[in-house]
Order: C-alpha cells, then sequence, then structure tokens
C-alpha cells in the first residue's frame, strides 16, 4: 500500500539531510511512496513534490524572520490545505523551527503523526519550549549525543548520529606534510547559506583577507559559496572589495578546503565540515543588532559553533557580533598562521570531532526509524 508522506525543510543545510534521508527511504520503500512538502533542488531531485518555493523564506535572525511573515503564512496554510486534501500518513519536519514549530502542533491537531529531524536549538534557548513540543512531536532524531539527554522524560528520542561523518571525506590537510610552511598561505572562506548572512559577512571577511594579505604577501583567497545562493550576490561583494578571489565549485569544497591553511567560517554546520577535515578556523557569527541583543536574553550555551559545543570546550575561536570586525579576524588568522604551538593544539581537538559525532550511517539509521513510524510501530 502506498504511503504518503509530508517532509518539511527550509534551508541549504535542511535540504541536504531531507535529501539524505529521502534516498535512503526510496531505497528501502519499493516505489510505494509518495512525498511532498518544502525543500530545495537537492530534496525535488529525489522526487519531492514541492507544494511551495521556500527560498524566499530561509531566512536567518528574529528580524530577519519578521519580514517574510506574509510570505510565511501563505506557504504555512498552502500547506495545511494539501494535508487537509490529501492526509498523509506521516510528517518529517527538518530542522526550520522558526516554522516547523509553529507547523507541528496544526499537524497533530489534524491527527497527523510527527517526526522531527534535527533538533531545533531549544536546548540553547527557550529550553521551556520543550514541554509544548512533547505534546505535538512523537519522536525526534537528533544528531548530537548530548541532545538525547536534554529530551529524555519528555519526548521519544534517537540519536542517529551526524550524516556528515558519511559526507566528508578524511583527506590529508594542507598542515600535515608542511606544518612550518612560511607561506604563500591559503586561505578559505565560508560566509554561509543564506543571502542576508553573506550580505552581512562576506564583506567583513574579505576585508579582514585584504589586510592579511598586505601582512603576508601572496596569499590565496577561496571563496565556497553555497550552491543555493545566487553567484552573482557574491561577485558584486567581490568586485567591491577590490579582493581576488578563486571561487569553489561546490563538487569539489572538501578538498578545496582541506588544502587550505585556515577557514574564516560563518557559525553554523560549516563548522562540523571545516572541523572533520582538520582545518583550522576563526569562526564568525553576525546577525542583526535587535536579533542579537534579543537573543543574549535567551541563549544558554556556553559556546556559539557547533564545533565547541560537540567537543564540549573553546576548541576554536569565536568572534561573535563587535568582535567580528576585519582587524580582528585578521588578528586571529594571522596568531594561528604565525604560532605552530596553538594551531597544533586546534587540529589535535578537531581529530576528536569525527568520533564525537557518531558512527557513519546517520541517514540510514533515521530512514529506519521513519519508516517504522510509518508503519505504525510505536515505542
Amino acid at each position: 500500500m502506498t504511503k504518503r508522506l509530508l517532509m518539511i525543510a527550509g534551508e541549504t543545510s535542511g535540504d541536504l539531510h531531507g535529501a539524505r534521508l529521502l534516498q535512503e527511504l526510496r531505497a528501502r520503500s519499493s516505489g510505494d511512496l509518495e512525498v511532498c512538502g518544502l525543500g530545495g533542488e537537492l530534496m525535488r531531485a529525489r522526487g519531492l513534490e514541492p507544494i511551495a518555493d521556500v527560498s524566499a523564506i530561509s531566512v536567518m535572525g528574529i528580524a530577519e524572520v519578521l519580514r517574510v511573515y506574509s510570505r510565511a503564512k501563505e506557504i504555512f496554510d498552502q500547506i495545511l490545505d494539501r494535508v487537509r486534501s490529501e492526509p498523509p500518513d506521516l510528517a518529517v519536519l527538518i530542522d526550520f523551527p522558526e516554522f516547523n514549530l509553529r507547523l507541528a502542533p496544526k499537524l497533530k491537531e489534524m491527527g497527523v503523526p510527527v517526526v522531527y529531524y534535527v533538533s531545533p536549538q531549544v536546548w540553547a534557548w527557550r529550553r521551556g519550549r520543550v514541554k509544548s513540543m512533547a505534546r505535538c512531536i512523537d519522536r525526534m532524531l537528533v544528531f548530537f549525543p548530548f541532545e538525547v539527554e536534554f529530551y529524555r522524560g519528555h519526548v521519544s528520542v534517537c540519536h542517529v548520529g551526524h550524516p556528515l561523518v558519511d559526507e566528508v571525506p578524511e583527506l590529508d590537510q594542507a598542515w600535515d606534510h608542511v606544518p612550518e610552511a612560511d607561506g604563500p598561505f591559503r586561505i578559505a572562506l565560508l560566509p554561509g547559506s543564506r543571502s542576508n548572512e553573506v550580505r552581512r559577512l562576506l564583506p567583513v571577511l574579505l576585508e579582514a583577507v585584504r589586510l592579511l594579505q598586505v601582512r603576508r604577501p601572496g596569499m590565496e583567497v577561496l571563496l565556497v559559496q553555497a550552491a543555493a545562493l545566487d553567484p552573482r550576490e557574491a561577485d558584486r561583494l567581490i568586485a567591491k572589495s577590490g579582493v581576488t578571489v578563486r571561487k569553489i565549485a561546490e563538487k569539489d569544497r572538501y578538498r578545496e578546503v582541506a588544502s587550505a591553511h585556515l577557514a574564516l567560517c560563518a557559525s553554523g554546520t560549516a563548522t562540523l565540515e571545516v572541523g572533520l577535515l582538520r582545518t583550522p578556523m576563526v569562526v564568525v557569527y553576525r546577525i542583526g543588532l535587535f536579533s542579537y541583543w534579543l537573543g543574549r536574553l535567551i541563549v544558554r550555551v556556553p559556546h556559539i559553533s557547533l564545533v565547541n559545543l560537540v567537543l564540549g570546550a573553546p576548541a576554536v575561536p569565536e568572534l561573535i557580533q563587535g568582535r567580528a570586525h576585519a582587524n580582528q579576524i585578521a588578528d586571529e588568522a594571522q596568531s594561528l598562521l604565525n604560532d605552530r604551538k596553538r594551531r597544533d593544539a586546534m587540529r589535535a581537538d578537531l581529530s576528536g570531532l569525527r568520533a564525537a559525532l557518531g558512527e557513519p550511517g546517520a541517514a540510514a539509521r533515521a530512514a529506519d526509524e521513519v519508516l517504522e513510524l510509518l508503519r505504525g510501530e510505536t515505542r
């Protein structure tokens, strides 16, 4: 019997995780699975029937979310209309908490079981929200071991591991063979996956690199640009900066980042990719002023970057908001390039990241959990 699945992902990383999960589900379902919802190019390529275009509402920060509220409400209503006309057997909500944590109770009211894949960071802020989540989520599938303890006792929870353990290969890294390089150095820029994030961070990163090039002539600059972004936006910012940049194709990003001596990286999933490659990094985080000050009142974690949270230590420097300016980024970068002891300590910490994220096969384990619920099995 054909099963109907609703999948909702709203950002580049969610599209990637959703595509991996959908591929594993397809491999196990013998063609008897219909999937509709929200997702990007990767999920659509694996057979997702899109209900609407989600790109216009993929933003970062509380204030930014408010600006796309009207369009988000339209898409929200379209999803509920589709659920009423063609009720799914199960919904899989992937990250995207500003949207999905409002959708989950509506789906539950309509009798649709809900799996949440990729936990929203309620363990970092608004911890009390877990009680309302417990009323509308049937199973949490989490990436990080520390999330299990947070949800246990509230929601049925399963640690499936992180898909990046499978995705990111173990490669030789630039410092492996030339630990005392005098240059020229290679710097990788990873300014994020959302348009507003790139507009805010890329000019600062380019200015930091320009300052570094004055101190260290001949430095090569690589730009790792998310596939979902319009390349013309990055081209405009690069041209304005006057910095010569070599853009990296999506398919080559792991090899190229491993070949870099240092990465300047937006806080987010990309920090895990860089960390798994053992490339030294400086993590940069900047959002709108209102979102930042509101966040300061409610965030309850010791670190911003996922690398530091997973390792439970300040393994990589975090330059947040007012500290995320070109001069300080350049100073941190130069320190890492010059200080072998500091650099080796960071790389030793990063060597433990792969084991800390769990065993390979995360997407396959997540698919097994989803299929268990689709078959009506409960714990």
